[in-house]
């Protein structure tokens, strides 16, 4: 006697929503490059800052780890996305050689690629045939299927990725010295601590949109982090300061 037919339960006939791959890659990027800024000025200034340095002391050295570490994170995204490209560029060129040299097998390779995306044999047949015979649009496709790679655009402008980099990391970086701007003393610190550890609550509420985690363990994790690290540069500046006086 066959069993009887397993019946899904309603929600199962709702499709899972599609993440947004390109944006999340965004999301992450920019939540990472103003936490690098935020975390590791506010580590920086509370060194000095343990160390019993000046008021003004402490506001240069804030604003030289901003544009520091702005023009070096600025850097090596111009690097890492201009060695990107090169790479890209230099795959899509031996597509595009082969595309020449061996047409058979990869009129073969865009049939077979056809068919898995669900295209019927008789109708992948003469699309690739089609996409052959114009050369660009069978380029595109096995660049894309094969690295995830668009030949007009091959992984972005690394002058915008430089200047982004640079004011992302600009803006986190900026949080914890802005009370000194106005406020002195304790004051500043306090202020500063605060503002920098609601910067980290918000980054971590970010980050969560993209892991999947939930707001407030990812807050916490991010609050906890922080602490951490300033106080630990705190407590080793109050350790150089007694040792130098």
């Amino acid at each position: 006697m066959n069993p009887p037919p397993v019946s899904d339960a309603p929600f199962c006939s709702v499709r899972p929503q599609n993440i947004n791959k390109d944006r999340s890659t965004r999301l992450r990027a920019a939540v990472l490059g103003a936490n690098d800024g935020l975390v590791s000025n506010l580590c920086l200034v509370m060194g000095v800052a343990g160390a019993n340095a000046e008021h003004s002391t402490i506001l240069l050295t804030g604003f030289a780890g901003l544009l520091s570490g702005a023009c070096s994170m600025a850097l090596g995204e111009w690097i890492s996305v201009s060695n990107a490209r090169e790479m890209n560029a230099k795959q899509v060129l031996q597509e595009r050689k082969r595309l020449v040299d061996c047409p058979g097998s990869e009129t073969q390779e865009l049939e077979q690629m056809l068919q898995n995306n669900g295209l019927p044999a008789e109708q992948a047949k003469q699309m690739s045939i089609w996409m052959m015979a114009h050369t660009d649009a069978a380029l595109a496709a096995l660049a894309r299927e094969r690295w995830g790679i668009d030949p007009k655009e091959l992984g972005g402008n690394p002058w915008i990725a430089a200047i982004t980099s640079f004011l992302l990391f600009s803006c986190g970086a900026l949080v914890p010295i802005l009370p000194f701007t106005w406020l002195d003393g304790l004051a500043s610190i306090s202020v500063g601590v605060i503002f920098s550890l609601l910067a980290l609550m918000l980054t971590g509420v970010l980050t969560a949109r993209v892991t999947g985690r939930g707001p407030l363990f990812s807050a916490l994790r991010q609050v906890t982090v922080g602490t951490v690290a300033a106080s630990f540069t705190y407590g080793l500046g109050i350790l150089l300061g007694i040792s130098l006086s």
